[in-house]
């Protein structure tokens, strides 16, 4: 009887130890996104008397694509940094706001590498189940506990080159540049198998440039601002004793 109760002790405390260290297993990890953009910048959109939230700005017009790329290392259990790099496009249009007579239209492709740290303020319990990560996948049981919430801030740099219309064009239109972006937002991720996630991400960028658009504005008092909703895949990369990928970290004879 003593000799069962010690055992059970024994991996109790083994089982106990093993979960504290799992998120130390896949420290590094692998992400690719995909998702839309929204941008917000001198042209189109409604004057802040006509829109006091910035609700009515928001267009299917303005709208267009982003893909991404991002290596995310796991500091602690909570803490994350992350280089990513986005390509995408960007639009603005006066056909829909406050100046649709002017007629300018821009479109923008970009391209930002950015470092980010996450703070991760919910946190999935089953990345501290064994039996999740010897296998073990998200049912309905345990939906919500499979739920992680994080916030993210940042910073980065855009390379942008602008092509405008014609009357855009004949204003004197600043076709190309280079400036400094601060990345912040929030996620969400599921913890779909201990291998990868599933996520969505929602993170806005301010510019240090009115002239992502190729024009700004003798009416504009802030600098240019653009979003990102993507929707993410997440690899969980096994990682060695001395914090590199296992790949990396092979022993050569």
């Amino acid at each position: 009887m003593k000799r069962s109760l010690v055992v059970v002790i024994l991996f109790c405390i083994i089982a106990h130890t093993s979960q504290c260290q799992l998120w130390k297993q896949k420290k590094m990890e692998a992400v690719v996104g995909l998702g839309t953009t929204q941008f917000f910048g001198d042209i189109g959109g409604y004057t802040k008397t006509k829109d006091i939230l910035g609700l009515r700005t928001i267009s299917f017009m303005q709208t267009r694509y982003n893909v991404n790329m991002s290596l995310r290392y796991r500091i602690l259990a909570d803490l994350n940094a992350k280089l990513s790099l986005t390509y995408g496009m960007l639009n603005a249009t006066d056909q829909r706001g406050s100046n649709e007579s002017r007629g300018f239209e821009a479109k923008t492709t970009i391209f930002e590498p950015a470092l980010v740290c996450e703070y991760f303020f919910i946190k999935s319990k089953l990345e501290n189940s064994y039996l999740f990560s010897r296998g073990g996948g998200v049912n309905m049981k345990n939906l919500f506990s499979a739920i992680e919430l994080y916030a993210f801030a940042g910073v980065g740099g855009l390379s942008y080159n602008v092509k405008g219309n014609d009357k855009l064009v004949a204003l004197g239109l600043q076709n190309s540049g280079f400036t400094a972006v601060i990345p912040a937002g929030i996620g969400l991720n599921l913890l779909f198998k201990p291998e990868y996630n599933l996520g969505v991400e929602l993170g806005g960028r301010y510019s240090l440039s009115d002239y992502l658009d190729g024009y700004s504005s003798q009416y504009s008092n802030s600098k240019d601002v653009y979003y990102l909703f993507d929707f993410t895949f997440t690899y969980k990369i096994p990682t060695g004793e001395n914090g590199l990928p296992k790949f990396l970290s092979k022993k050569r004879y």
